[in-house]
């Protein structure tokens, strides 16, 4: 087990919507603060989406990137990985928009195409900011987030052999693990892999530590030593996760795109406050936070001088 943690903080994604929390950021200020924030609070990587910059709107058009993306550079040294998940709801032509006009040197790739049912959140809620939440989230019901293996495979070569991007493998179940190992197979991705477990979501695997266990055992068959692993749990499991993810020797990530909340029943501030809560954890078990330098080590990245903004 390796001493250094990365620890990633998933700024705003495309689940929350603002009514669910005012500390949510969804405007490119909001945005790049607690991003900037976040990384001051010890967070390496910094995964991001962007957002319409008028209602808050789940959004990947490269000028919505471009609000927020130069000032977060300007201000901290962290990895900034561009989501290519955009929202389920978007076709893929549209959720690498800004990915391809930034060139980032890492983003996240989803694994596979499933359900992802946010519809059970509705009932939580009953006055709306915008009038485009409320459908948004009931829709989902009859949502498949697709990423067919063309797709990955039009990612992989768009992003990481033209651009030079690493990623982040985000696998929502054990079937995922077997598809970055296709590709691996393919030589269209190379070690280190940096898997993202995700646990929570409706429509991929539950949030239950037998999973997590289940996960790190099939990884382990399937890619040796060639891999790192971090865990993200939505809702109220983030923390218990994350934590258990580091006693492995995994490495976490934290943010207000996973979990609104820093304690039961009380919102979250910022995304810094959940960084800085589970720095606390990671330390208190013997783990080094590593810094944004130790990040592009480990994960092979280009560096900074080779990306677009």
């Amino acid at each position: 087990m390796t001493d250094k943690i990365l620890i990633t903080c998933a700024i705003t994604g495309s689940i929350h919507t603002p009514t669910m929390s005012p500390h949510l950021p969804v405007t490119a200020d909001e945005i790049a603060g607690q991003a900037i924030g976040a990384a001051e609070a010890g967070a390496a990587i910094l995964h991001l989406h962007a957002r319409d910059l008028n209602t808050g709107r789940p959004s990947a058009k490269a000028e919505d990137f471009s609000a927020f993306l130069p000032k977060i550079r300007a201000e901290c040294e962290a990895v900034l990985n561009l989501t290519t998940g955009g929202s389920a709801v978007m076709p893929l032509e549209e959720r690498l928009d800004g990915p391809l006009r930034a060139e980032p040197e890492m983003c996240s790739l989803n694994m596979g195409t499933m359900n992802f049912a946010l519809y059970p959140m509705v009932p939580r809620y009953e006055n709306w900011k915008f009038d485009w939440e409320k459908p948004f989230l009931e829709n989902t019901d009859d949502l498949v987030f697709k990423n067919t293996p063309r797709d990955i495979a039009y990612v992989l070569n768009e992003l990481g052999e033209k651009r030079g991007a690493r990623f982040e493998f985000e696998c929502y179940d054990v079937g995922h693990l077997y598809m970055l190992r296709h590709f691996a197979d393919r030589g269209l991705v190379k070690p280190p892999f940096f898997i993202q477990f995700v646990f929570g979501v409706l429509g991929g695997i539950g949030a239950d530590p037998e999973n997590l266990q289940h996960m790190k055992r099939m990884a382990d068959k399937l890619f040796g030593n060639d891999y790192l692993f971090s865990v993200l749990a939505a809702g109220r499991q983030q923390i218990p996760f994350a934590t258990m993810a580091a006693s492995m020797g995994g490495h976490v990530r934290v943010g207000l795109e996973d979990n609104l909340f820093i304690a039961k029943g009380r919102l979250a501030a910022s995304n810094a406050e959940q960084v800085v809560k589970i720095r606390g954890i990671v330390e208190a078990l013997g783990r080094v936070v590593a810094t944004p330098d130790d990040a592009r080590s480990m994960l092979g990245l280009k560096g900074i001088a080779e990306t677009a903004f």
